[in-house]
């Protein structure tokens, strides 16, 4: 059993200092918890609507690693602890939407991977590759649970990154979000409802863990609607956050589950067994 806290986070637009402090607070606050895992939306600590403001607000993965120990100290924490957050990545003279997963408290405390947003949004309120550069690469990692992969955000919505992680051993994705609300004209926005379906469907599809950890609040008039959710590998939703507000939703993964619903519902090794003429179609396409 993995115990994971989801922190559906309202961050202060551009105070990276101040939001850091109040990790902190939530870091305390999960004290006797028995959380491993803590994870963050995109863009957790700075806000996402930045603009040309990513530059200011950047980090290196290095500084942000040194971030969370100082946020993790703060809190008195001393037991070991994993967390997983978006954020705005500087790297030379290069500018990154990424998510890193780091591992605390332990001998072999350090960062676990950095994954580098694929799909950049330029629709809509988005204009994502006019500030940051594509990533490219992506990649499962061993953490101290086993293997795990990230996407963030858009990266979720093209079903082929989900199938690589799954297929390169991941038994968890962690989706760092920054979901702005669209369409109320029913019970919940309809952004809310597409994003259960695609959890629910790559968990399903590849028995996995779907972890989504969703910003909230507002910046600049656009509203984020939370909702964070974990499905199980059946894609069953085993928890979800209430819409619009801050929250910590506390629920444990429970990896044996994982073989038995592979299993049941062996898609993911029928993908395997179809791989070779799949690539030669993707490389047909490609050309």
């Amino acid at each position: 059993m993995i115990r994971h806290a989801l922190v559906q986070f309202k961050p202060h637009k551009s105070q990276g200092e101040r939001n850091a402090a109040r990790l902190a607070e939530v870091i305390a606050q999960l004290a006797g918890e028995g959380v491993d895992v803590l994870t963050l939306p995109e863009t957790a600590l700075t806000g996402y609507f930045l603009q040309a403001g990513v530059r200011e607000q950047a980090l290196t993965a290095a500084e942000m690693l040194a971030l969370l120990q100082r946020a993790v100290r703060a809190a008195g924490r001393s037991e070991p602890l994993d967390i997983c957050v978006g954020f705005y990545e500087r790297d030379g003279g290069h500018f990154y939407n990424s998510a890193l997963y780091a591992e605390l408290n332990t001998p072999q405390a350090g960062i676990r991977h950095v994954h580098r947003k694929l799909f950049l949004p330029t629709y809509g309120v988005f204009d994502e590759e006019r500030y940051v550069s594509r990533g490219w690469r992506l990649d499962a990692f061993d953490t101290r649970f086993g293997r795990a992969g990230m996407l963030i955000c858009e990266d979720a919505w093209h079903t082929s990154t989900a199938a690589v992680l799954a297929l390169k051993g991941a038994d968890v994705l962690y989706i760092p979000t920054a979901s702005p609300v669209r369409d109320l004209t029913g019970a919940e926005p309809a952004n809310v409802q597409r994003w259960e379906d695609t959890a629910k469907g790559i968990a399903g599809e590849h028995g996995v863990y779907v972890v989504t950890t969703c910003l909230t609040g507002f910046e600049g008039g656009k509203g984020f609607s939370g909702g964070s959710h974990v499905m199980d590998p059946y894609g069953a939703l085993i928890a979800r956050a209430p819409l619009f507000h801050e929250h910590l939703l506390l629920t444990d993964l429970h990896l044996e589950s994982i073989q038995a619903a592979r299993y049941e519902n062996p898609l993911l090794a029928d993908l395997r067994a179809n791989l070779p003429e799949l690539v030669r179609a993707f490389q047909e396409v490609s050309q």
